[in-house]
């Protein structure tokens, strides 16, 4: 990260011109639910905050870019919170890019180099990679924001209507990174959440109590795990193909794999083959009504130095949203369908889960940036392991959110 920079910070002079944009959210939330101690505290609740009530920091991003001109750009995000369960203050992104002119054909060429998220999000689209639509993000990506993240690159190739006189246009992006080799251990051993937290690049995350980690075939997984760390010196690969109809959405599918070497091990850290295929709409419905909708499915697996599988999972995520925004409303639905199939024979560490989310939002604009808005959240979700901590397997917990969001 300081080397980027610092490369960042060498050629700025070198160039001729450059624009300089700062953009930022500042999120202040009241909160209260109804569930149990939070996975970011390394409990199995849902949800990011602790039951009861609370005031906190739930988003402080700040969004810098520089552009010169000669196509290129250089965008570093940090972000941080103050919310009762962990304090920090860090990077989330940094890249480079690079977006050049269309041909005449209509053909353009574009890519990005650094630490970024996967082409994947449909709804996480606002400044720091916030929502605008909900306070919680769907658990899809909640799981994106917590380990599905790389340093990597991503070439883009557009091919442009506009062009040709078609309201038609195509995307196809391809990125190789590194830096993900323990992506889904924590989708493992906490499941799915219903959250608005990123993990800081420089972050670790603690891992709930298992019997398989007190003498059983996880002794050696250490206490935390970094979900940005490479193992194997192994890149990873990731596809996604988009069609856009101009004035109307977009539909776009892709595909993930880390590639990752399961037979590697370091202090305590295991390296995890994760993959999954990735299907998402985008679309103007009648009465001014936005559709969102997003499904994922893939597996994980890591093994145990021997060669065995200890976690062998299947998993699945998809939710729809319905979003209506009129004068200084905004209005949104969400439903949601998750679940965690457990493979593996493994004593003392099921993973196995079921569950829906409900979601609904309400979003009031007091003057431009700044933003009330009235959340409650749903979750009935069966798991098993919540009877190694003496809690309910199936359980409903419920969440009630109050924010003043100001977007600069």
């Amino acid at each position: 990260m300081k080397k980027l920079l610092w490369i960042i910070g060498l050629y700025s002079p070198l160039v001729m011109a450059a624009e300089h944009d700062i953009s930022g959210i500042v999120d202040v939330r009241a909160s209260y639910n109804d569930g149990l101690t939070s996975y970011v505290d390394a409990g199995l609740g849902k949800f990011r905050f602790n039951p009861d009530g609370q005031l906190s920091l739930a988003q402080l991003g700040l969004s810098y870019k520089v552009e010169w001109d000669n196509d290129f750009s250089a965008h570093v995000v940090a972000n941080g919170y103050w919310d009762g369960v962990e304090n920090n203050l860090g990077i989330t992104e940094a890249f480079l890019e690079y977006k050049g002119l269309p041909s005449q054909q209509g053909i353009r060429l574009s890519g990005r180099a650094g630490i970024m998220y996967p082409k994947i999000s449909l709804e996480n689209v606002a400044t720091a990679w916030s929502s605008p639509y909900t306070l919680s993000y769907s658990t899809m990506n909640a799981w994106l924001g917590e380990e599905v993240r790389h340093l990597g690159a991503r070439l883009t190739l557009d091919w442009l209507g506009k062009f040709r006189q078609s309201k038609h246009d195509f995307r196809f992006d391809a990125e190789v990174f590194v830096n993900n080799d323990t992506t889904g251990a924590m989708l493992s051993w906490h499941g799915w959440t219903l959250s608005s937290r990123q993990t800081l690049w420089q972050e670790t995350l603690p891992i709930t109590y298992l019997p398989a980690r007190n003498g059983g075939f996880l002794t050696a997984q250490a206490a935390e795990s970094d979900p940005f760390l490479e193992l194997d010196d192994r890149p990873g690969y990731h596809g996604v193909a988009s069609w856009k109809l101009k004035g109307q959405g977009l539909i776009q599918a892709g595909y993930y794999h880390n590639d990752a070497d399961t037979r590697v091990t370091i202090d305590g850290q295991y390296a995890w083959l994760t993959r999954f295929a990735h299907l998402g709409i985008k679309w103007r419905l009648p009465y001014r009504v936005e559709l969102l909708a997003q499904y994922m499915k893939g597996d994980t697996l890591m093994n145990a130095p021997e060669g065995f599988a200890v976690v062998d999972n299947d998993y699945h995520s998809a939710y729809m949203m319905l979003s209506r925004r009129w004068d200084t409303h905004r209005l949104s639905l969400r439903l949601e369908d998750f679940a965690v199939e457990d493979r593996d024979l493994t004593p003392g560490d099921n993973n196995n889960e079921d569950g829906q989310a409900y979601t609904l939002s309400y979003s009031y604009r007091m003057k431009k940036g700044w933003y009330l808005q009235l959340e409650y959240n749903r979750i009935d979700s069966a798991r098993p392991a919540r009877s190694y901590l003496g809690d309910p397997i199936d359980l409903v917990e419920q969440q009630w959110q109050f924010a003043s969001r100001y977007f600069f």
